[in-house]
């Protein structure tokens, strides 16, 4: 995700502005990682969200990545679909 328009999409009005910008944080840090640098950053980023009590509902996930979809590449898209998966599992 180049830019920061989806966090602007009308979708996501009810969903807390700190929580999309502590995505939006998440989304930039771990651009540029490497696959075997993914775990220890997502080990990591849910513990700054645990110490900043930042959590989700089922509902605000969902929303956030169909939304997220929605301003994606098609690879990315098919990344966001494999995660989700993984995620109801």
């Amino acid at each position: 995700i180049m830019t920061n328009d989806w966090m602007n999409d009308p979708a996501l009005a009810g969903i807390d502005q700190a929580k999309l910008s502590f995505l939006q944080a998440l989304v930039f840090e771990s651009r540029t990682m490497k696959k075997d640098q993914m775990l220890p950053f997502l080990m990591a980023v849910a513990k700054r969200g645990q110490s900043e009590h930042i959590t989700f509902s089922n509902e605000e996930i969902d929303t956030i990545a169909a939304t997220i979809k929605n301003y994606s590449t098609a690879e990315e898209a098919v990344t966001i679909d494999k995660m989700m998966r993984l995620r109801k599992k």
